[in-house]
């Protein structure tokens, strides 16, 4: 959460797509926090720019609004058919800051992906830092780049892991990260944006 007075350039462009899309849909902040699943009071602030939404909520945001979540950052490119490709030159990609982690989406300007590839700087630093479990519908897998991390999970004991170590979860599984190294962490992160499915034989 960010409760500066002033919203940083990203929160408010991030708060003007959001609040663009729910005009859009001709929707009142109450019936946008029932179709996200978010508070209102929550939804004036992300959308006032007085808020950082954190992955989970912008998993809801994007699904209560119809939309990719890579729209909530990008103009929809309409990219579709096979031939679609998308590059993100080092130093580039959408910055995304929350109390716990930096991200930088990649290859973000391609809507409907099957997955969300992101680079993270992990900035928590106790299991105490975050005010309750990460927990969102697919799965994802997680190379640690640098520096060591903690992983605790809902149904696992709490595991240490550094560089070249990685992990793969069910997302709906309770988890949350730490850098528990001098330095911040930076891990390579992707998630699915829907859940797994059992193929029927």
């Amino acid at each position: 959460m960010n409760d500066q007075s002033e919203p940083s350039s990203s929160e408010a462009l991030l708060g003007q797509r959001i609040r663009a899309q729910r005009s859009q849909l001709g929707w009142t902040l109450e019936q946008t926090s029932q179709a996200t699943g978010l508070a209102r009071s929550t939804l004036s602030k992300i959308e006032n720019g007085l808020m950082s939404p954190t992955y989970d909520a912008l998993i809801k945001l994007a699904t209560g609004l119809q939309i990719d979540i890579s729209e909530l950052f990008e103009p929809n490119k309409n990219i579709s058919g096979s031939g679609r490709r998308s590059i993100t030159r080092k130093g580039s990609g959408q910055s995304h800051h929350t109390p716990y982690y930096d991200h930088t989406l990649l290859c973000n300007d391609m809507s409907n992906k099957d997955m969300i590839p992101f680079k993270t700087r992990i900035l928590a630093r106790s299991f105490d830092d975050f005010e309750d479990w990460s927990r969102h519908t697919g799965e994802e897998f997680v190379y640690v780049l640098a520096g060591d991390v903690e992983l605790f999970t809902e149904f696992y004991e709490p595991v240490y892991l550094g560089p070249g170590d990685s992990w793969y979860i069910d997302s709906r599984m309770g988890h949350r990260v730490i850098s528990v190294s001098a330095e911040d962490a930076e891990v390579l992160w992707v998630s699915t944006t829907h859940p797994r499915t059992t193929k029927k034989i």
